[in-house]
């Protein structure tokens, strides 16, 4: 299936692959088609393979999501609105919108690498919720989770959003999805989680992984902003949809707000983001991940796998395929040993590796 990014004002939207129906799953990756979801006015730019660029689902907004602690919708939208911000980037390339979160009160805003890659050799400002406007400068950018923090220059202080954990989110939880949809600031709709550990593809190469799939409606310009629990907390970053319609008739995506927080500080900290690896090339196989390609200088060969090896668990973490592989081997840190088990002639082994930086 394959979806096409929505960048900055784009063209025409083109129609994503039909959704699948979607089901729960403990370790498997489910593949979606979807869309990234940059652009005040919609549409899309260049293709790309799979799922994270398109408008995002629709959810009855009409409906009142009660909390346990802070009230209704509006008592919610009333705490998070001021810590979501609407993203404007312009370059000799063209134009764009977006939505970020603010992350501290230094002005650290977290939002999609798609958002703001067309403002690296141009401009990009911020409009807070209270009509504050000021410059921003991107203080790193991560490609392969599409993520970016950007560092906004304003007079006054600014809202922190407060932090929950993805780790602790289930189906069927109440969200609400804030942002700027269409170039509109300060918009916000209601859902559900209706589903978790989604694998969305908008390039071959780095797929988003374990990502929260939820119904509350999504459209160009939602991207980089901010899906939060009843309470209010940040739970996901609003990334992608998948439609047939190229409208908020789908199913909308976000990265988890976990795996968000740790590429924002390593970006905030270093202004780039590691990804630990085995440094091989693997295919998924009916029983997990087959290595096909070992470079002898690799974490992987140092520890001893070999091409034909099949890697089946990394710690605790069934692995039944490469994006599980993968998405196991980011929740660790690079120079971290972990244990791996593998497949050699039909007889289970263990190793240890000590990750390496992806380059």
């Amino acid at each position: 299936m394959t979806a096409d990014p929505l960048p900055p004002r784009p063209a025409s939207t083109p129609a994503p692959a039909p959704v699948p129906a979607p089901r729960r799953r403990t370790t498997a990756a489910l593949v979606l088609s979807a869309a990234l979801l940059a652009g005040a006015a919609g549409g899309a730019v260049g293709a790309a393979v799979a799922p994270d660029d398109a408008p995002p689902p629709v959810a009855d907004s009409t409906t009142a999501v009660r909390t346990s602690t802070t009230g209704d919708v509006a008592a919610v939208a009333a705490e998070v609105l001021p810590s979501v911000v609407s993203i404007s980037v312009r370059s000799a390339s063209g134009s764009g919108s977006g939505s970020g979160v603010v992350l501290d009160e230094a002005g650290h805003v977290l939002t999609n690498d798609h958002v703001v890659a067309p403002g690296a050799d141009g401009e990009i400002a911020v409009l807070l919720s209270d009509g504050r406007r000021g410059d921003a400068r991107i203080v790193g950018t991560d490609p392969v989770t599409d993520l970016a923090v950007l560092k906004v220059d304003v007079d006054g202080g600014l809202t922190p959003i407060a932090l929950g954990r993805s780790a602790d989110v289930t189906v069927g939880d109440a969200v609400l999805a804030v942002g700027s949809p269409l170039g509109l600031e300060g918009t916000v709709t209601t859902g559900i989680i209706s589903a978790l550990d989604r694998t969305v593809r908008t390039n071959p190469e780095s797929p988003l992984l374990g990502a929260l799939q939820t119904d509350a409606a999504i459209n160009p310009g939602n991207s980089g902003g901010a899906l939060v629990d009843a309470n209010g907390r940040l739970i996901g970053i609003n990334t992608a949809i998948s439609s047939t319609s190229g409208g908020s008739i789908g199913l909308g995506f976000a990265i988890p707000v976990d795996q968000a927080q740790s590429v924002a500080e390593e970006l905030i900290r270093t202004g780039r983001a590691t990804h630990p690896s085995l440094g091989v090339a693997a295919t998924t196989v009916g029983n997990g991940a087959l290595l096909q390609q070992v470079p002898e200088d690799s974490a992987a060969a140092e520890a001893g796998l070999q091409a034909g090896d099949v890697v089946t668990a990394v710690e605790a973490d069934d692995v039944t395929s490469v994006d599980e592989l993968v998405l196991a081997l980011r929740e660790r840190g690079v120079d971290e040993p972990v244990e791996v088990t593998y497949l050699r002639d039909d007889q289970e082994r263990t190793t240890q590796v000590r990750l390496r930086d992806r380059v």
